[in-house]
């Protein structure tokens, strides 16, 4: 579904990405993972076409993503940044529904679609507040509302539980445990181990710029190879309900 290939990224004399390549499947949960600095929000921005590689291509549904127009571009893949900020004094509500300008589906049918996003992130109750008065973990799920909304078959969320509470963190991922569960391609940038432990299908690590692991969560999270990367002692062990790698810190 989306692939890269042999993805170089440098800024100015710093080579941030050297020479990525890999595959990313429909009906799979793909996580990135790595220390600040490792390159996956590079890559990540790579991905969504936000960045472009100094050498390498990235391929989305078997063409080369900077062939895409802007609308071709938002009926394939949606993108939830890190960072969400509305300079205008917009309503939540109107905020979900940009994402449904460059579909060609009638107004009740955007409309059911809008009020299902909203449900599901857990805003309903918001859609008519300005997003400017939001607190930050209402922006970040006002923001995966809109995503939800785009329906589109790639989806690519970069730290979209960084700002949320507890409940609102495994909401989320649930969400797209579910879009994963009807053959989409999602692709979430992390730092919480023990959240892609449990939600992953796959698992990329990267550090200084390159993939240094890649497969599920139990290949991946060693304690020696989270030790090498992260350089802080962990003990892996089995989760008890999830029966995924839980990850402790030793220090």
């Amino acid at each position: 579904m989306l692939v890269a290939e042999d993805i170089h990224v440098t800024l100015g004399s710093t080579e941030i990405l050297n020479s990525v390549s890999t595959h990313l499947n429909a009906g799979e949960i793909t996580t990135l993972i790595g220390p600040n600095g490792a390159g996956k929000s590079t890559l990540f921005a790579a991905l969504a076409a936000d960045v472009e590689p100094t050498a390498g291509r990235v391929v989305l549904d078997g063409q080369s993503i900077e062939t895409y127009t802007p609308k071709e571009l938002a009926l394939k893949r949606a993108v939830l940044p890190q960072d969400q900020v509305v300079r205008f004094s917009y309503s939540v509500e109107e905020i979900v529904e940009l994402a449904r300008l460059s579909h060609e589906t009638s107004p009740d049918e955007d409309a059911q679609i809008i009020t299902d996003s909203l449900d599901r992130a857990e805003v309903e109750h918001l859609r008519l507040r300005d997003v400017q008065t939001l607190s930050g973990g209402e922006m970040s799920r006002a923001g995966f509302a809109r995503v939800l909304a785009q329906t589109t078959p790639v989806l690519l969320l970069d730290e979209p539980t960084a700002a949320l509470d507890l409940r609102h963190q495994e909401l989320v991922l649930r969400n797209a445990r579910q879009l994963r569960d009807f053959g989409a391609c999602v692709v979430i940038v992390l730092h919480d181990l023990n959240l892609a432990a449990a939600y992953s299908d796959r698992v990329i690590m990267m550090a200084d710029g390159r993939i240094v692991a890649d497969g599920t969560p139990e290949d991946v999270f060693t304690s020696e190879r989270i030790e090498a990367v992260y350089r802080q002692p962990v003990v892996v062990t089995s989760h008890p309900t999830r029966g995924c790698p839980l990850i402790l810190s030793t220090d």
